[in-house]
């Protein structure tokens, strides 16, 4: 697609834009991978249509506030790029997008205090946990508050456990095998603390020594996505000062949203003088469900033990592991090899759950439909165990199903794995 942007004037980011705006053939294979176009059916809440609206705003051609509830739809779950033929990195476009045009933006103060506590509070653990707490409290009042104040203490889980502070060092079991650095991420902090503790475990029983190197922060993706750009910078660089990648072997992230912001950072800083960091740092960035399969693959993961029963386990794709980090393989073959447990396919598998970062609190109603769909469609499969590998989709889905009336237990990939080897699926 031919386009008119004025790269000269916005700068590196705007090569990053004209470059997926040339890229798009306007085929159309993107519209049935869009869970907004799904639910809402129109042409510019679709990868298609949100591009031609980015275009005609960089041109000049279009308002900004024209564009802007359409493009505020946007998930940024990246299905459209696994759909489209012709490789538009659609995702380097919204996120820069957003990030360029979010200081012309004209909000209500009460928007711009609402998006400032997220980012205050969200990637700050201790913060987050004593709110989640003191929400607690407030969740029975859920239903008289306006949808903005309800939906996130609708998916506060029932309950908030104690934060499990994490060692900077988790030495190897028995002959060291390898030595990475953990990303220890935000949310999961507060809401999720044994995801962490198991990462930790299994990857010592595999004779992995772990490092939190000292200094390392929020990865990021929060500001990045939610147009903040300028705080994502000084994240990104206060993360690339602390991880020294040619200290590790990996650095591992157990968060699909935190490791794909990881493998960003060349794309945030494209054009700037920490480039070429950036791009030494996001080559050593991996996944720990890329990381353990690799393990397994290579003869050297340490082998489960039998479940007490057969269990069917119900694999959600986290979409920014599947679509944004293209890994799918690793976290199906690490649960498979667990002797008696089969994983379950999810009907509308690649279809986004609606956590999406703080999407299902910036757009709730939009946010609530997606969750209602996944859910219904994950219990379809009658599971034992529901398994993903994002905060954030854990987060959704257990609140979702919840809501269904099920108590199947809502688990991190890597929570399984833990579970197997220690006997106790």
């Amino acid at each position: 697609m031919n386009n008119d942007i004025p790269v000269q004037h916005i700068g590196p980011q705007g090569e990053v834009m004209a470059h997926a705006v040339d890229a798009c053939v306007h085929c159309g294979f993107c519209l049935p991978a869009c869970p907004t176009y799904a639910l809402l059916g129109d042409e510019m809440d679709s990868p298609r249509g949100r591009i031609v609206l980015m275009k005609e705003v960089l041109e000049g051609a279009l308002p900004l506030a024209d564009a802007a509830p359409h493009l505020d739809r946007c998930l940024g779950c990246q299905a459209c790029v696994t759909a489209c033929p012709s490789g538009v990195p659609y995702g380097e476009l919204i996120t820069s997008f957003r990030g360029w045009s979010e200081p012309q933006r004209e909000r209500s103060p009460l928007d711009r205090a609402k998006r400032a506590a997220i980012l205050k509070i969200l990637p700050a653990p201790k913060v987050f946990s004593l709110a989640a707490r003191v929400g607690q409290y407030t969740k029975p009042l859920a239903p008289v508050l306006p949808t903005a104040l309800r939906a996130p203490l609708d998916l506060l889980p029932e309950h908030v456990p104690a934060m499990q502070p994490s060692p900077r060092v988790t030495p190897a079991r028995g002959q060291r095998r390898g030595r990475v650095a953990f990303l220890a991420g935000c949310a999961q902090q507060a809401l999720a603390p044994n995801f962490n503790a198991a990462t930790l475990r299994v990857l010592a029983r595999n004779g992995i020594e772990v490092v939190l190197p000292e200094g390392q922060g929020c990865c990021g993706a929060a500001a990045l996505h939610t147009g903040a750009r300028e705080e994502a910078l000084r994240l990104v660089r206060q993360n690339l000062a602390a991880f020294d990648p040619g200290d590790y072997d990996a650095i591992l992230s157990n968060a699909a949203g935190c490791g794909a912001g990881l493998k960003e950072y060349p794309v945030v800083l494209h054009g700037l003088p920490d480039e070429a960091q950036a791009r030494a740092f996001a080559v050593k960035v991996q996944d720990i469900s890329e990381f353990l399969a690799g393990l397994l693959r290579e003869g050297d993961l340490e082998p489960f033990l039998p479940t007490s029963r057969p269990l069917t386990v119900a694999y959600h794709d986290a979409c920014h592991l599947a679509h944004a980090q293209g890994v799918r393989a690793a976290p199906r073959e690490l649960l498979r090899a667990i002797p008696g447990v089969t994983v379950l396919e999810v009907p509308e598998g690649d279809l986004c759950c609606g956590s999406a970062g703080t999407y299902n609190l910036e757009q709730p109603e939009l946010a609530n439909q997606l969750g209602v769909r996944k859910a219904r469609n994950i219990l379809s499969t009658m599971p034992d165990l529901i398994a993903s590998g994002n905060i954030g989709c854990h987060t959704q889905i257990q609140s979702h199903v919840r809501r269904q009336g099920s108590r199947v237990p809502v688990l991190h990939t890597v929570e399984v794995l833990d579970l197997a080897y220690r006997g106790e699926l």
